[in-house]
């Protein structure tokens, strides 16, 4: 697996509106060119969260601001088991901050580089939670562009919590529509994408979700070469070393999304119902919304339980 990049830092000072709300636990728990998130503690409910802190002249300066309040608006609209929690925003002048679900398991990343690679019925598992989001937000007519392991959690139950949609798309009419923008991580890029041709953001990330699958399964990434040049093109021949352990199954799998012709890759629905999907007795997570903020909803909980009030009647009255 690839080394993660060195990112930008700056020093966090939550604002007081915030701070009289959550206690800084003074860890960082990422950074990139233009975020931080720290941990931090939920005072009235105990509940640990993270707050995404983004610098918002950073953002200025890369003409990047909208990818803040792309991130946010998805967030707010695409609430799922496996895509992580939004619980609270916060704007000033320098900075944006977001209360977001905390998950303690870390990053898919760097459990898999620990693992080494995944037994098949481990990754089948992740792959089926990874998918179910992945499905849920094609229905809601949006595109990641930046799936990858890095932007994939796990939280106290090793469950998955899809995160980073700074980079994700909407077409106004639906996911049929072409888009044109350049976006994404390289080494999880589809051939067309790389090209600079229009493409489709639901087979962009299908083809992401093979290199996804790929590393679950052997460790390692499908596409990969110090130089640029011929790394595009590994990726534009769709050719990949087929270790003996994968299985014939997930080998079937694996060259419908990383097929090269995107009219020709697998959908997500034959994804779904592929034999390798079914190859023993999982169970595939199915889309639920979630419908109020569990933060505010444990606060009611205690303020009830402080007045001795019914459940019904505090939410009533908060």
């Amino acid at each position: 697996m690839p080394q993660k990049e060195d990112s930008k830092s700056f020093k966090i000072i939550l604002p007081p509106e915030l701070s009289k709300y959550y206690e800084d636990k003074n860890k960082v728990l990422g950074s990139g060119g233009f975020a931080k998130v720290i941990l931090a503690e939920h005072i009235a409910t105990g509940q640990k969260v993270a707050i995404k802190v983004m610098n918002k002249n950073y953002l200025k300066k890369k003409d990047d601001l909208h990818r803040a309040y792309n991130e946010i608006y998805a967030l707010k609209h695409l609430s799922h088991q496996h895509v992580c929690q939004l619980f609270e925003v916060f704007e000033c002048e320098e900075f944006i901050y977001l209360v977001i679900e905390h998950c303690p398991g870390g990053e898919l990343f760097d459990y898999i580089v620990t693992k080494k690679r995944l037994e098949e019925r481990e990754a089948r598992y992740l792959f089926s939670q990874i998918l179910s989001a992945v499905a849920h937000f094609h229905k809601h007519g949006y595109a990641h562009r930046d799936l990858k392991p890095e932007n994939m959690l796990l939280d106290d139950d090793k469950n998955i919590k899809i995160i980073d949609f700074g980079l994700s798309a909407k077409p106004e009419n639906g996911l049929t529509s072409a888009l044109r923008t350049r976006a994404g991580s390289v080494l999880y890029a589809s051939p067309e994408l790389i090209s600079g041709e229009p493409y489709f953001g639901d087979k962009t990330d299908i083809w992401s979700l093979g290199v996804v699958l790929y590393a679950l399964l052997c460790g390692f990434l499908p596409f990969d070469h110090e130089s640029t040049v011929e790394l595009y093109k590994k990726i534009k021949k769709g050719e990949f070393a087929k270790p003996p352990w994968l299985s014939p199954k997930s080998l079937s799998l694996l060259n419908g999304m990383l097929e090269t012709d995107p009219k020709r890759r697998i959908t997500i629905e034959k994804i779904l119902s592929h034999p390798w999907m079914a190859s023993s007795s999982i169970c595939i997570p199915q889309e639920t919304k979630i419908t109020r903020n569990a933060l505010n909803y444990r606060a009611v909980q205690l303020i009830a339980a402080y007045f001795k009030w019914s459940l019904v009647y505090a939410e009533k009255k908060l």
